[in-house]
């Protein structure tokens, strides 16, 4: 039996090394068109490798994909976040959580999993080959498929997993929809907010706000947590998150839109409004620069101020009734033009692919060709930010492996 994993990512490599765990008698080879395998595990998590996430109950799990968590929840059953973990670490690498959920390796290099995974692949005797890019894929009337290669002749193989990653233009899809298969037009998943405008803003590059809510005028999005600004505009959790649950809208709206953050912490208005006066009392002969009446960072606290206009060294007892209001509204909705987009770091995920109607995520078939199986973000799936994508790698990976036969 002779398997072909198109892709040297880590589904891809994950598929192979399952699929000769398996099928201990096959011949499977790894066809990576570019020089470099595994090139996003080694950015990925700012060069760490966010492997999964601890979050434990798979029902919880599930809720960080805007798209396939129905499907997933399949193939879940065959591998999950518990089997990475165990995969690894029954290999020699430790991972561990952070606060917030991500699992890195300990020793914070993602040259760990790198090695691990290749170290594994040569240990099972899978082929590797690289700079092989595929030309085309065609079946076989007797069953299996004949890969044509850019630089060598064509080959026959009983079975196929895809495993090439999402593609950003909907171009990079053609030859499977030449194979017969629906793909769901392309468009970003995961990106930061351009805010070009406002060049005070970018001032604050680096300055970090542990919780505040992010939405999306005009629209139902909305997203809580930690918020970055960049020298581009605004990144961290709530707004990665948002980028990803609205990728298709955010897409329809060229990205361009108003984003409106409360700075607060969720605080409502009538709270907010007891603070100020309560600090305005307290504090009557303090700055208002240096009396705040919630904890924020003193950067964007001053930075505030100057976007209302409000004298930083105005005394508390000297604040107008109409500055008070207008100090409440900017902490609880305050404006942004966002116009554009930036990839998060070097990372780069698509919503959109193959639809997942047409593949059987109990095996990761193609219910169009028999032979054929998907893993990874070649397929309509994507999680946030977090270890979600990666999770979706390693199981899809898994099981296509698994059951290619």
């Amino acid at each position: 039996m002779k398997v072909a994993v198109i892709g040297g990512g880590a589904a891809g490599f994950f598929a192979a090394i399952s699929c000769k765990a398996h099928h201990r008698e096959a011949i499977v080879s790894i066809f990576e068109k570019s020089s470099k395998t595994l090139a996003k595990v080694k950015v990925s998590g700012g060069g760490r490798c966010n492997v999964t996430n601890a979050c434990e109950q798979q029902a919880d799990f599930l809720r960080h994909y805007p798209r396939g968590q129905k499907q997933l929840k399949k193939t879940f059953n065959y591998f999950n976040r518990k089997d990475t973990i165990e995969w690894f670490e029954s290999r020699g690498v430790q991972l561990k959580a952070e606060s917030d959920g991500r699992m890195f390796p300990v020793t914070d290099d993602s040259q760990t999993i790198i090695d691990c995974l290749r170290n594994e692949v040569e240990r099972s005797s899978v082929l590797l080959f690289n700079k092989k890019g595929i030309s085309g894929l065609k079946p076989c009337a007797h069953g299996g498929f004949e890969l044509s290669f850019e630089s060598t002749d064509a080959d026959y193989f009983d079975f196929v997993i895809i495993a090439t990653g999402g593609s950003p233009k909907p171009t990079g899809y053609d030859w499977l929809r030449q194979l017969g298969h629906k793909i769901v037009e392309p468009v970003p998943s995961l990106f930061t907010f351009n805010i070009p405008e406002e060049k005070k803003l970018k001032a604050l590059m680096g300055l970090a706000i542990p919780n505040a809510v992010v939405k999306i005028q005009g629209t139902k999005m909305v997203q809580e947590g930690p918020v970055l600004v960049t020298h581009w505009g605004l990144s961290g959790p709530a707004v990665l998150k948002l980028s990803a649950w609205g990728a298709r809208q955010l897409s329809d709206m060229n990205y361009n839109f108003k984003a409106q953050v409360n700075w607060t912490d969720g605080m409502n208005e009538e709270g907010l409004r007891q603070r100020v006066v309560g600090v305005s009392e307290k504090e009557s002969k303090k700055k208002v620069l240096n009396a705040k009446p919630i904890d924020i960072p003193n950067r964007l606290w001053e930075y505030l101020l100057d976007r209302i206009d409000l004298d930083k060294d105005t005394v508390w007892a000297e604040v107008k009734k109409k500055d008070k209001n207008r100090l409440v509204n900017i902490l609880l909705n305050d404006e942004y033009a966002v116009a554009g987009k930036t990839t998060f770091k070097e990372e780069f995920v698509t919503c959109g692919g193959v639809d997942l109607s047409e593949v059987d995520f109990n095996t990761m078939q193609s219910r169009k060709l028999p032979s054929l199986f998907f893993a990874g973000e070649v397929l309509d799936v994507d999680g946030i930010t977090g270890g979600f994508n990666f999770q979706a790698a390693w199981s899809t990976g898994f099981v296509a492996g698994k059951l290619a036969q």
